[in-house]
């Protein structure tokens, strides 16, 4: 393969096609580059900003799956140009069969686009893969914690004490028994879906052996969607938040789109509003890291 058509040169083209607006930044006056700067993909893609030179100038050539899937979300590809990425990594593109971390264009222009809403997208295995600022200032942010721990199953059903998973602090569900049994119900049609997927079977075998209320509603063999919910969240700056909890489902990936809104003039929106301006902290980032709080 010529150095042109190699891993770091299709990455800085990509890179170079893609504006600041695209992705929510600013873009600065006395801007020189064209497209996104080396910091910039490094913000989105959650790793660092050594680790984006040294695939560009070909210095790493095998970044891991969990990398792979990170800069296909920052640079906004396609679904093939997501899978040329994986080939020039050598690593095996996502098939139809397995659950895919990656977000399409379309939906990243659409959730960027929701205003102040809390949102945050989820694989078909409850696995988060991506969040806004505001889901960060009101939860807490998800990068504070083990990739394995943000799966939002793995929190309604833990198996172990290893400390914050989806949450920073208490989140209360008004039907948590109605939650959960759509939560398992949502996962058996995964199942489906993604007969072969690794993940997923790991994901289903180990809350089965671990949580004895997860085994309990699987026997039940029930087939259905998380649609919505609603929750109340203690946050530590601005007290109690009752939100809307609603869940929209993206195309074949079964990508879920979830979106806490407060009801209009309440006090709820407006501690809403109030712990989003208050902010979160950056997330720090790493080699490893594939989620990020903006695209």
């Amino acid at each position: 393969m010529t150095q042109a058509a190699g891993l770091g040169a299709t990455i800085r083209a990509w890179r170079d096609r893609l504006s600041p607006a695209a992705t929510g930044l600013p873009a600065g006056r006395g801007r020189r580059a064209t497209g996104l700067r080396r910091e910039e993909l490094a913000e989105l893609a959650g790793v660092s900003v050594d680790y984006i030179v040294r695939l560009e100038q070909g210095r790493a050539t095998t970044p891991s799956a969990q990398v792979a899937s990170a800069l296909a979300r920052a640079l906004q590809l396609t679904s093939a140009e997501r899978d040329h990425l994986f080939r020039l990594a050598h690593l095996a593109p996502p098939t139809d069969d397995q659950i895919s971390d990656h977000i399409p264009p379309g939906v990243q222009r659409v959730v960027g686009r929701l205003g102040d809403a809390a949102v945050a997208v989820f694989a078909a295995d409850w696995q988060v893969i991506w969040w806004n600022r505001s889901w960060a200032a009101l939860l807490g942010d998800p990068s504070t914690s083990p990739p394995g721990l943000r799966n939002f199953a793995r929190d309604t059903f833990p198996v172990t004490a290893d400390g914050p998973g989806m949450s920073r602090w208490p989140v209360i569900s008004l039907d948590a028994d109605a939650t959960s049994a759509a939560v398992v119900s949502d996962l058996r049609r995964a199942t489906g879906r993604f007969p072969r997927d690794r993940r997923l079977a790991r994901l289903i075998r180990e809350l089965t052996e671990g949580n004895e209320r997860f085994a309990e509603l699987w026997a039940a063999g029930t087939v259905a969607a998380h649609r919505e919910d609603r929750k109340i969240i203690e946050h530590p700056s601005v007290g109690t938040v009752t939100v809307d909890c609603d869940v929209l489902t993206d195309g074949d990936a079964e990508l879920k789109i979830v979106i806490l809104t407060a009801a209009p003039d309440t006090s709820d929106e407006t501690s809403m509003r109030l712990a989003v301006v208050a902010g979160v902290s950056a997330p720090s980032t790493s080699d490893d890291l594939g989620d990020t709080t903006r695209f």
